[in-house]
């Protein structure tokens, strides 16, 4: 972990870099045990959770590890690649010092939302599920392949957007 150091934002702990990090480089993989919707894991505040999305009905919970910490934007640095592994991607370069960023909306589609804090110039206010991002965000996180298959193949299948 001498990549990170956790400080204090705006929107609570975050996740900064302590080196530089090139556009499609690995940062970090996401732990936690990994649950079905139906286990309705105990402690699961709808509210204020560490819950991910990585599959239409599979989450993957709190792991007490720096994956945790890593806050929302909507004009991230970063993507996850959800496969047998949930990893963390550069999307850009992510120079010393910056925050670690990505868009969770990219990850949920199970009628989830939160109020965003980011106050990035494009700040969608909102933080959604995938199919409420415009289109043309959807295609961009699509064509970098920080979406994942769960979400790709409902999208496909005519889902509404």
């Amino acid at each position: 972990m001498k990549d990170f150091v956790v400080g204090n934002t705006a929107k609570g702990k975050g996740v900064f870099v302590s080196r530089r990090f090139g556009k499609g480089e690995f940062i970090v993989k996401f732990n936690g045990k990994v649950y079905h919707r139906n286990d309705n894991p105990a402690g699961l505040d709808e509210d204020d959770n560490h819950y991910l999305q990585i599959g239409k009905d599979t989450f993957i919970g709190p792991s007490d590890t720096i994956d945790d910490m890593i806050n929302h934007s909507c004009s991230p640095n970063s993507g996850l690649k959800v496969g047998k592994d949930v990893l963390l991607f550069a999307i850009k370069n992510i120079q010393k010092g910056e925050e670690i960023t990505y868009d969770y909306s990219t990850v949920q589609d199970d009628g989830w939302k939160m109020k965003c804090l980011c106050k990035k110039r494009n700040c969608r206010k909102v933080v959604r599920d995938f199919q409420h991002l415009p289109a043309r965000i959807q295609k961009k996180y699509i064509k970098l392949g920080i979406v994942p298959d769960y979400i790709v193949k409902s999208r496909e299948k005519g889902k509404v957007l």
